[in-house]
């Protein structure tokens, strides 16, 4: 699908578009401002795009941009470099290059999936973590999962076995009556340094964190290996763990 922005910039395909935009991200620092008027200039069309086919309610532009800036975003579990806006008013916000480059918001499903993984999100790092202080060799490292290659801490990810984590979801919602719909109110709608979507009521965020504590299974998985298989289903094996 052609991408085109109000300053004439065109793109045959989203994924050259972004390519464009991760150029621009890995010229600079973190805490670095984007200084070359051109890419100025082009994340300013790219946030009129977000606002005009993104953005419910509050505006990313809001009173006039006075800078763009590269920062890392960083949340429980997480953290990548992404672009934030420095306003003339002095307010500022991040905005996701791809979600603008899509054209279109979130779907409501992939709302709910975000506001899943931030209420279990400090219960996975610490199940990681705990793992690797019982079961790491003299050097720090455990098995993977599926390979066997031994890991650092660093170079692994606690992956879901079956069920996966996008099955655990479906199942909360179905048990919740959600399946179709969810509820106005259940989540957060967007704001300004918002990292992630999260459940409005703490007693639900709970509530999901009982149910995958019940019913997850997780495994030391290298992250080269998660991020190829991400897409595929997962079977269990050896470095299971019970949380």
């Amino acid at each position: 699908m052609a991408i085109e922005l109000s300053n004439g910039l065109a793109w045959s395909s989203q994924e050259k578009a972004k390519q464009h935009f991760r150029d621009i991200l890995a010229r600079y620092a973190d805490d670095g401002i984007i200084s070359a008027p051109a890419d100025h200039d082009d994340l300013l069309a790219l946030l009129e795009r977000y606002d005009a086919t993104v953005s419910v309610g509050q505006t990313k532009l809001g009173a006039g941009v006075r800078a763009f800036q590269r920062r890392m975003n960083r949340s429980e579990g997480w953290q990548t470099a992404g672009f934030w806006v420095l306003r003339l008013d002095d307010t500022e916000t991040d905005f996701s290059f791809p979600t603008a480059i899509a054209g279109k918001p979130k779907a409501q499903s992939g709302e709910f999936n975000d506001a899943c993984r931030a209420a279990v999100a400090s219960d996975i790092k610490a199940a990681k973590a705990c793992h690797f202080a019982d079961h790491a060799d003299l050097e720090g490292r455990v098995a993977c999962a599926v390979s066997g290659v031994r890991l650092a801490e660093k170079e692994a990810h606690l992956d879901h076995a079956e069920p996966t984590f996008g099955h655990l979801v479906v199942v909360f919602r179905a048990e919740r009556g959600w399946q179709d719909t969810i509820p106005h109110g259940v989540l957060t709608t967007p704001d300004d340094n918002q990292m992630t979507t999260t459940f409005v009521d703490p007693d639900i965020a709970e509530a999901f964190r009982q149910f995958h504590q019940d019913r997850a299974t997780l495994r030391v998985i290298s992250a080269k290996e998660n991020l190829s298989r991400a897409a595929r289903q997962r079977n269990p094996g050896k470095g299971i763990i019970r949380i």
